[in-house]
C-alpha cells in the first residue's frame, strides 16, 4: 500500500467522481482509476459502489477512509514537526475562520514579520470548522462563535460591541443609542441563513422580545453597509478599529447587551509548530493593542 494511493482514494472518496478527482488531481482518469483498483485488490475488498459512471463509497470504503486520514493526518504531523526542526521561517500554518475582514490587518502584519510562512486560509461555516479540527486538517479555527466538542481549547481575541447602523434620514439617525425593541418593526438587512452572525444576531432580537423582519440576506459585511446606505433598512455592525472609517451611521444599542468575542480556537491533540505558536501570540498581542486603542 502506498501514500500516493492513499491521498488518491481520499479525494475521489470525497468527490465521489472520477473524472473530477482526476482533474483535480491532475493526472489521467484511466490512471486514476488503475490506482484505485490496485488498492481495492490489496484489501481484498471493494471500496466503491459502481452504477454505470456513478460511484458511491460503501461501507467497507467509510471504514477505510476512516483510517486512511488519521494515517495521512500522522505523516502530515510529521512532516510538520521535522519541518519545525528547520526553524520557524519554513512553517506552514492552516487557518479556517467564518470571517475574513478582522484578520485582514493582522495578517498583512504578520506576513510582513515572517515573509517565508506559507499561510492558508479557508473561509467555512461553523459546523465545517468544526470537521476541520477533528480531521487535524487546520491548525486554527478564528469566529466569534463557541466550538463546545471536547479536546478544543480556545483563546479570546477580541471583545467587540455591536451596533445598529441606520441609513441617513432615519427617525433615529440623531440619536446616539437606542433599544432593540424600538426598532422592532423595523426592515432589517441581515447575512443569509447558515451564517454564525445570522443566528447571533438573531438571538440578540430574541433577548429584545422580537423577530426581525429581515429584507434582505447577504454574505459579507460590505454588502450591509451598502445596503444600509440605501436605505433598505437597519443592520447590526460591529464596532471594530478597521470600521471606524466606514460611512454607516451606528447607535449604541442600550438594551439588551449585543456583544461578540472573537476567538482563536485549536484541537489539543494537533501538534503546533513553532510557526504557529508564533501567530497565536502575534494575534494575541494584535488584538490586545487594538482594544486598547478603541
Amino acid at each position: 500500500m502506498e501514500l500516493l494511493q492513499l491521498q488518491y482514494f481520499r479525494t475521489v472518496a470525497r468527490l465521489e467522481h472520477m473524472t473530477k478527482a482526476a482533474q483535480e488531481l491532475r493526472i489521467a482518469q484511466p490512471a486514476l482509476s488503475k490506482t484505485i483498483a490496485r488498492l481495492e485488490e490489496d484489501l481484498g475488498v471493494p471500496l466503491f459502489d459502481r452504477q454505470g459512471r456513478q460511484i458511491r463509497l460503501n461501507a467497507y470504503g467509510k471504514a477505510f477512509l476512516k483510517k486512511a486520514e488519521t494515517a495521512l493526518s500522522a505523516l502530515e504531523e510529521g512532516r510538520r514537526v521535522v519541518a519545525d526542526l528547520a526553524g520557524l521561517e519554513r512553517g506552514s500554518i492552516y487557518l479556517a475562520t467564518t470571517t475574513l475582514n478582522r484578520l485582514s490587518e493582522p495578517l498583512g502584519a504578520f506576513l510582513a514579520k515572517y515573509p517565508d510562512i506559507n499561510i492558508r486560509i479557508s473561509q467555512a461555516s461553523l459546523e465545517e470548522m468544526e470537521q476541520l479540527l477533528e480531521s487535524g486538517e487546520v491548525d486554527f479555527c478564528f469566529t466569534a462563535m463557541p466550538i463546545d466538542r471536547q479536546g478544543v481549547r480556545e483563546l479570546p481575541m477580541l471583545h467587540e460591541d455591536v451596533f445598529l447602523a441606520v441609513p441617513p434620514g432615519h427617525r433615529f439617525a440623531n440619536r446616539s443609542s437606542v433599544s432593540l425593541t424600538e426598532v422592532a418593526d423595523d426592515p432589517f438587512v441581515g447575512y443569509k441563513e447558515g451564517f454564525p452572525f445570522r443566528k447571533m444576531n438573531d438571538e440578540f432580537c430574541r433577548a429584545a422580545g422580537f423577530r426581525p423582519n429581515v429584507v434582505c440576506e447577504v454574505d459579507g459585511p460590505e454588502a450591509i453597509g451598502n445596503l444600509v446606505r440605501a436605505g433598505l433598512g437597519v443592520a447590526f455592525v460591529g464596532a471594530c478599529k478597521s470600521d471606524v472609517e466606514t460611512p454607516l451611521i451606528k447607535l449604541r444599542i442600550e438594551h439588551p447587551v449585543c456583544q461578540r468575542t472573537y476567538r482563536l480556537v485549536w484541537s489539543e491533540e494537533r501538534y503546533l509548530s513553532k510557526a504557529s505558536l508564533a501567530f497565536r501570540d502575534f494575534l494575541a498581542r494584535h488584538f490586545a493593542e487594538l482594544e486598547q486603542s478603541l
